[in-house]
């Protein structure tokens, strides 16, 4: 397969940069390769601990490296998002301003993102700061503030690019640099220090008389295009201030977040899935499908389902499943007589399908935000909730199954009624699609078994994993045989992750601010002094919940909203486990939703189609769907069954 054939679902910004010539091609390749580097050592360490335990020795401090291999990966991935200006934003506002507004708005609002980036950064390097003279090491001997170096290094390098990608002309970065230097100075005038010693300055101004002008500012930016990390913490800045809550506190959560020891799972089965779409993969099982269900009445339907799932559980980002497979799969839903919109609809619907299924990334997340809450309240008997990353695999399989089943139905209906274009059931066919496909097919087993196996933990069954795609894709099927391309591939998976744990780092700061403020405690004492049923509990959390998917991404959600609404669902005896596949059922729909809606954006960059369009094509699919999420609710044994055979 040649290179061009293979880049189906890279954006053209990677490839465009690894061909610059002279020192500025160098540059951006050398810095590919601070991701790069990092997500292979991760690999291969779990892999490496594996093989010698059998031994019964190991590497010292494995662990710590691949944990905070995690934070490079992060950082570096970050940075690189910057640079090709692709940092998740929640709206998209002024792709509908023109001329002079479109560049005061874009002005403004990257003057403010790069003001709250360069106050992240120096609140972070005041907490290295501290961690140096504290005296630590990450193990060999390495201290560990040399690693935590690259937090606000990369806030400074991401600040830098935000006010360069501000506009195309020097007149507009310089504006843009005047007004963040200007804020800079601003702040750090007002700004003391609430753990200042006796006798120091205070601060000139109250901090409270500023909170309000600076959050209005804030909304203004975010409705104009600010990054989400930027609306977080620049959020958590300002109320941490305003409350004199110590600013250390949000380089203090992002850090242990980001070195989670179960963290690393989510790179590296991103990893996985890229390397899978980025392969023959999607031509390979579009032919296993279609032999298996192409000969039924809403075969292709069911194809469609069934493949996105099967994407969309590995990559952990839907999108990726709609660029993907969208130019393979519309094709063949227009072939069998499904008109545009549907398959339109279908596609877009279809490609956040396997959220549920293992091993997706927002399952994992849920696992560790949820699991530290809930370890801390204990269930009636007295013992600790146990929410870890198998049981949430597991609590999830039936729910997917059900949203799949319905959309497959959905298609059905839609489809033609009449059977002049269905073939007939293809047994040799399906058996040489089979053949082909067959290490592909595989890799969901060899995930669950070595995570279920007990011989490895999560983060070594996620390096197997990304082992077998590397292995299967490179060496067995030989579709990335290029070195510059696998590079390509590896940069965007560290991109992707970059992005997501900017978001989750600052999220976490947040997160503390709420805990500080004894918000979750205040909402259970309020919503239980109103709400006395489980049951209708469950029916306002579905819509809170909508409106959550409507107005944030699904990886800061988990952050944010999770720590406030587990307290809630356990005060009224709901499974925690059960609650967790509730939420990414609801935020399985945010892809569908108006205004963030990923899917619906990225649907319409696929196949060429103005956004309102999608949207009217999506709606059958969005009522469908939240039947199933209502399915999901009441009746909890489809989530808690499987995990409670866990136990025995």
């Amino acid at each position: 397969m040649s290179e061009s054939k293979q880049d189906v679902t890279l954006p053209p910004e990677l490839a465009r940069e690894s061909e610059l010539p002279g020192w500025r091609g160098r540059l951006r390749r050398a810095e590919n390769l601070l991701v790069v580097g990092p997500l292979v050592i991760m690999a291969v360490l779990p892999i490496l601990e594996i093989v010698l335990r059998r031994f019964n020795t190991g590497i010292s401090g494995s662990s710590a490296f691949v944990q905070h291999g995690t934070l490079l990966v992060g950082m570096f991935g970050g940075a690189i998002a910057a640079r090709q200006g692709r940092l998740l934003s929640l709206s998209t506002f002024t792709t509908f301003l023109t001329g002079a507004w479109k560049s005061a708005a874009t002005v403004f609002s990257r003057s403010v993102g790069a003001t709250v980036t360069f106050a992240l950064c120096l609140v972070c390097a005041d907490f290295i700061g501290q961690e140096r003279a504290a005296g630590s090491t990450i193990g060999q001997g390495i201290p560990t503030w040399i690693v935590m170096l690259v937090i606000p290094a990369g806030f400074a390098v991401i600040a830098v690019r935000l006010v360069w990608k501000s506009s195309e002309g020097w007149k507009g970065r310089l504006a843009v640099a005047l007004a963040t230097a200007a804020a800079m100075g601003f702040l750090l005038w007002v700004y003391r220090d609430p753990n200042a010693p006796p006798g120091a300055p205070e601060a000139p101004l109250d901090p409270a008389m500023l909170k309000w002008p600076l959050l209005l500012v804030l909304l203004a930016a975010t409705l104009l295009g600010l990054p989400i990390y930027c609306v977080i913490g620049g959020l958590t800045l300002i109320l941490n201030w305003a409350e004199e809550i110590p600013l250390a506190s949000i380089p203090i959560k992002h850090y242990s977040l980001v070195t989670n020891p179960t963290l690393p799972t989510i790179p590296l089965f991103t990893m996985a899935g890229y390397l899978l779409a980025e392969g023959g993969t999607s031509k390979r099982l579009v032919r296993v499908f279609q032999a298996l269900v192409g000969h039924v009445r809403g075969g292709p339907a069911i194809l469609t389902a069934l493949v996105c799932a099967f994407f969309t559980s590995f990559t952990g980002a839907s999108g990726v499943t709609i660029l993907a497979l969208g130019g393979l799969l519309l094709p063949v839903l227009l072939a069998a007589g499904y008109s545009e919109r549907n398959s339109v609809g279908l596609l877009t619907g279809a490609g956040s399908l396997g959220l549920l299924f293992p091993p997706c990334l927002p399952l994992i997340l849920y696992a560790i935000v949820a699991g530290n809450i809930a370890a801390k309240m204990p269930m009636p008997d007295g013992a600790p909730y146990d929410i870890t990353i198998e049981k949430m695999f597991l609590g999830g399989l039936g729910p997917g199954l059900l949203m799949v089943a319905l959309t497959a139905a959905l298609g059905v209906w839609q489809g033609p009624k009449e059977s002049k274009a269905r073939g007939r059931f293809d047994r040799r066919e399906l058996g040489a699609a089979v053949w082909e496909s067959k290490w592909e097919l595989l890799l969901p087993f060899v995930a669950l078994g070595a995570l279920f196996s007990g011989w490895a933990t999560p983060v070594e069954a996620a390096a197997v994993t990304a082992l077998y795609a590397f292995v299967t894709e490179v060496f067995l099927y030989r579709d990335l045989t290029s070195a510059k391309h696998l590079s390509r591939v590896l940069t965007e998976c560290g991109l992707l992750v970059g992005g997501v744990l900017l978001i989750l780092g600052v999220a976490m700061g947040f997160t503390h601010h709420l805990v500080m403020m004894q918000v979750a405690d205040h909402a259970v004492e309020w919503v239980q002094s109103r709400i006395e049923s489980p049951a209708m509990f469950l029916l306002a959390l579905n819509a809170l919940l909508l409106v959550v998917g409507c107005v944030m991404d699904i990886f800061s959600a988990v952050v944010v909203v999770v720590p406030v609404i587990v307290p809630m669902a356990m005060a009224y005896g709901i499974n925690p486990i059960h609650l967790g596949i509730i939420f990414l059922a609801n935020l399985e729909l945010g892809y569908l939703t108006p205004p963030v809606g990923m899917n619906l954006f990225l649907s319409a960059y696929r196949f060429d189609k103005p956004m309102g369009m999608v949207i009217r094509a999506t709606v059958p699919m969005f009522f469908v769907l939240l039947v199933g999420v209502l399915l999901i609710t009441y009746w909890p044994g489809l989530t808690t069954y499987l995990p409670g055979l866990l136990k025995k």
